[in-house]
């Protein structure tokens, strides 16, 4: 683990954390990890060793997976694209959830092509029941973190409890039958208690884009290859055909099980999509020049 600054236009410098891991493969393909909410860099975990695994049978990643702090959607695609290119990677993919999945378009459709080659993420196919049951039973939360953040801001500070109930109900509902250890949820949560931005800044992003959020895919079109992992316990449905619509589509997996936390908790099936975008004779097979990934 390591930490950065990063100069944000109208910001200065901001000091950023983050996992960087390389594969011992030399010509490995660089990865952006970008988590979403109420995720971390922790869930890079799980995946981080079968990522960076060396093997002449797939293709294998240098691995970066940084902590996101408190700042609107292009500031994020700012930072994260800064940061990859202090780490001298100079063209990349990306792979991402939850607000991952909006950084990584935004950063596909701002730095795509020149920096940015591809970007696999994860989806919903359960269907309109499981959007229908997010939106009617499962969305309070971003009405009050979009509206006002920094209410729940005093009373995270105030009360860990407050923290813990706020964020372990969504570790339960938004997975799929996911078994937590207490030692899991307490560290997950820990990771906001104790950040030094404060508990409440990771949702701040909420208030940043609210007005626009529903707008947010269709506002910029990358054009880079995308793939697409669907996971049935994912909280929102975008049906394959409009994705394909507003974006390059080139590769789809769909999956019997696993939810919103795919990479911590369906690792194997999130990483051998990963790998069968970029393996050879796949769709995006050597796209970052003279990086095939191969041992």
């Amino acid at each position: 683990m390591f930490t950065r600054d990063i100069n944000v236009d109208g910001f200065g410098a901001l000091n950023i954390h983050y996992v960087h891991k390389k594969s011992k493969t030399v010509d490995a393909i660089p990865l952006l990890f970008c988590h979403g909410w109420p995720g971390s860099f922790l869930e890079i975990r799980p995946v981080l060793s079968l990522l960076t695994a060396s093997s002449p049978e797939h293709p294998s990643f240098h691995v970066v997976a940084l902590s996101l702090p408190g700042f609107g959607l292009d500031q994020y695609a700012e930072v994260t694209h800064k940061l990859m290119i202090a780490l001298g990677y100079n063209e990349y993919v990306t792979q991402g959830g939850d607000w991952g999945f909006l950084i990584t378009r935004r950063m596909a459709a701002k730095y795509g092509g020149k920096h940015c080659k591809a970007w696999p993420h994860q989806l919903s196919n359960a269907g309109l029941e499981r959007t229908a049951w997010y939106r009617n039973k499962s969305s309070g939360y971003f009405v009050e973190q979009s509206t006002f953040p920094q209410t729940l801001a005093y009373g995270f500070t105030d009360s860990p409890v407050a923290l813990l109930g706020w964020f372990y109900e969504k570790l339960v509902i938004w997975t799929d039958d996911y078994k937590w250890t207490d030692d899991e949820a307490l560290t997950w949560i820990s990771i906001y208690w104790f950040s030094r931005a404060g508990p409440g800044a990771a949702h701040r992003i909420y208030s940043e884009v609210s007005g626009d959020f529903y707008d947010l895919g269709r506002t910029s079109y990358p054009t880079i290859p995308m793939g697409a992992s669907y996971f049935p316990q994912e909280l929102l449905l975008l049906p394959s055909a409009w994705l394909r619509r507003l974006n390059n589509v080139v590769i789809e997996s769909h999956h019997k099980s696993g939810g919103h936390f795919a990479a911590y908790e369906r690792p194997k099936e999130l990483v051998d999509d990963v790998r069968k975008m970029f393996a050879k004779g796949g769709p995006a097979f050597a796209i970052v020049p003279g990086r095939s990934g191969y041992a």
